[in-house]
């Protein structure tokens, strides 16, 4: 186990800076998930802190000792890829036991390791198979447990679970969950999943163009993003952003719906998860939606809607039944859950 620290980190390929100035601490035992769109510069971060790339500029130290110009094995790091990167010719006790092969350990001490890995992951029956007699789930495993038996200092995860299907990826994420309780080891692990992120991380990174938007624990990105971006990357349904305008020491929506605030005369963004609407006449205000579509999930449900604004809206709709396609109903906003930000996305304050 061990702290990670990134002091001013760059990345750049010629004049292409992809990783700029970036400053993170991460300790000691934690599961730190980074979480961003597709080239926010999540997985590159992730292999300088592996060594499979080199740091432009800045300092990564590992348990308090410098690593920018140690090699990969001496990082005290073990990787689990996307694409699992298994031997196809060798047995899954080949694969796990590998690198201990190649480090020159011997015979019992590999075995030793390899059955407690195997134990750990529930795999001891698939030990003598090969991995094309394996599914995705159990390709992963076994990609898991070849870093296990390394015993490294922190566990670098690439987005393991892209590969899997729906059902699986719930199952594995449990799995991955349960294997941190278990070791205690620092992970490290890349998705652009956000679900993943809030189901695995005691504190989550949200990336954007080579930059951390936020870190924090998932309830604290949740709760009080501090911008825009992060108040709607995470959460699903995403959050509802609505135009507004305050005046007259009154807020308005473009609705047409309004109620008294306090922030200066201006254009705004009124921020509204999709659990945060309540009944009419419950809430600071009311706005109007026509239902295009109804998602039912069994114990909820999402209505996918258009105000009178134009604007689109998703509304959880927990207990009210029998809405369909085409309907006209209402729907109330909390103030003390809706979130203000400024047109070029600066968080503001709750109403």
């Amino acid at each position: 186990m061990a702290n990670v620290v990134l002091s001013n980190v760059s990345k750049s390929y010629g004049n292409l800076e992809v990783i700029e100035g970036l400053n993170l601490a991460i300790k000691d035992g934690s599961f730190t998930v980074f979480v961003g769109p597709s080239g926010c510069g999540k997985s590159t971060l992730l292999r300088m802190i592996a060594g499979l790339e080199p740091i432009t500029k800045g300092t990564l130290e590992i348990d308090g000792k410098p690593m920018n110009e140690a090699d990969p094995i001496e990082r005290g790091v073990a990787m689990v890829f996307q694409n699992y990167a298994l031997y196809p010719h060798m047995s899954v006790e080949q694969n796990i036991g590998f690198s201990l092969r190649m480090a020159g350990l011997s015979k019992e001490d590999i075995a030793a390791r390899v059955a407690v890995a195997a134990q750990t992951l529930q795999i001891e029956p698939l030990l003598k198979r090969k991995p094309g007699q394996l599914s995705g789930g159990q390709r992963q495993r076994v990609a898991i447990g070849r870093a296990i038996v390394r015993d490294p200092e922190v566990f670098l995860f690439d987005e393991p679970l892209s590969n899997l299907d729906a059902e699986l990826r719930v199952s594995m994420r449990v799995e991955i969950a349960k294997l941190h309780n278990t070791l205690g080891s620092t992970m490290i692990y890349v998705t652009h999943d956000q679900t993943e992120a809030m189901t695995l991380a005691d504190k989550i990174v949200v990336m954007r163009a080579g930059k951390i938007e936020q870190a924090g624990t998932p309830e604290e990105l949740y709760d009080n993003p501090d911008n825009l971006f992060v108040a709607g990357f995470i959460g699903s349904p995403r959050m509802n952003f609505l135009r507004g305008a305050f005046g007259g020491g009154r807020l308005r929506l473009e609705t047409g719906a309004e109620w008294a605030g306090a922030v200066p005369d201006g254009a705004v963004l009124v921020g509204v998860r999709p659990e945060h609407f309540v009944e009419p006449g419950h809430g600071a205000a009311d706005v109007s939606v026509k239902v295009d579509v109804v998602e039912n999930l069994g114990g909820t449900r999402f209505v996918y809607g258009t105000l009178g604004s134009g604007e689109s809206v998703v509304v959880e709709a927990r207990e009210r039944g029998g809405i369909r396609a085409g309907d006209q109903i209402s729907f109330g906003i909390k103030p003390e859950r809706a979130m203000l930000f400024s047109p070029s996305g600066t968080r503001l304050r709750n109403l």
